[in-house]
């Protein structure tokens, strides 16, 4: 991740809100009894760019404890998931990245959420937020399965590919607009893991080209391999199923000796 991060970590870091996506689910849980016993509070949690201007200050914070609701569940089924899966994200990216980092991460979230409101006047529930959320926890837990409509098991890594390919068909078939909102509502994301994502398709440049000197029958350097673990040492050849990942730090690695972010108070 970014120093600039580390440095305002060390200086703003009392600011955190641990448990922050908890209270974000307490709130989310009290607007659906709200709207459920009456449907016309939803009309004041809305972020609308020209209500707002008309002096509605508060819709640049209450759109994001609109609940996930519809679909094909009852409502209070719906919310329920939604409201759960708010407290698992939450912990799971506390885990990983402190409650600091998550705060910062949330904050500039609900930004540029509101930048892109105000550019195309879309997403007035909060949906670029919760996907940057989605995207941030598949990053540090790609591996985790999860069951849809419990039943299905698919890996948190699928599900996000899924919900980016939704978006690049957006972003593609949208107008300049709705893409412009689109990388800013995202913003957060790239800000936080968009070295790490260069640094990837690096590396995977230099495993194809490799991987390319080998099909083609050149003859490698002694010792030389597709993957080798930056602690242990082994490689594809040792251990044939043993998976490699490439850290923040751009060094690869046995998802046995793969680096955790250290524990942040």
């Amino acid at each position: 991740m970014n120093k600039w991060i580390d440095r305002a970590e060390s200086r703003l870091g009392h600011l955190a809100i641990p448990g922050l996506l908890r209270y974000v689910a307490a709130f989310n849980a009290l607007c659906f009894v709200l709207i459920k016993l009456n449907p016309k509070y939803l009309e004041f949690l809305w972020l609308d760019r020209d209500l707002v201007a008309h002096g509605q200050v508060w819709r640049l914070l209450t759109y994001i404890f609109i609940p996930g609701i519809g679909g094909w569940f009852p409502d209070w089924f719906g919310a329920a998931i939604y409201i759960i899966y708010l407290i698992w994200i939450g912990d799971g990216l506390e885990q990983a990245m402190g409650p600091f980092r998550v705060t910062l991460f949330y904050l500039l979230g609900m930004i540029g959420t509101t930048g892109a409101v105000f550019l195309a006047n879309t997403d007035p529930s909060g949906f670029m937020l919760n996907s940057s959320l989605f995207f941030a926890f598949a990053r540090f837990f790609p591996e985790t399965m999860i069951y849809l409509f419990y039943i299905l098991p698919v890996k948190v890594k699928w599900l996000a590919w899924l919900s980016a390919a939704g978006l690049l068909l957006q972003f593609v078939g949208g107008p300049w607009a709705v893409r412009a909102g689109i990388l800013v509502a995202l913003g957060n994301y790239f800000i936080f893991f968009g070295r790490d994502i260069v640094n990837d398709v690096r590396h995977r440049r230099e495993v194809g080209a490799r991987r390319a000197r080998f099909e083609s029958g050149f003859r490698p350097a002694e010792n030389e391999t597709l993957h080798r673990c930056h602690v242990c040492g082994r490689t594809e050849e040792v251990v044939p199923h043993l998976e490699f990942r490439v850290a923040g730090d751009g060094e690869e690695y046995c998802v046995e000796h793969l680096p955790t972010p250290p524990a942040r108070g």
